[in-house]
């Protein structure tokens, strides 16, 4: 894996973030949650809370 791999990688979790605060905020919900694969048997998932 190359640091571009690691960029490219932080940039999408950023993306991906940002797409479901604007769903959050577009629906008017409380709570995001999303998931993303990153490979190799790993992966991410996050909440979020609109306070």
């Amino acid at each position: 894996m190359s640091i571009v791999d690691d960029y490219l990688a932080a940039a999408e979790r950023k993306a991906a973030t940002l797409t479901a605060v604007n769903q959050l905020h577009r629906a008017g919900g409380r709570y995001a949650l999303f998931t993303m694969c990153v490979g190799v048997g790993q992966g991410i998932a996050i909440v979020l809370e609109r306070v």
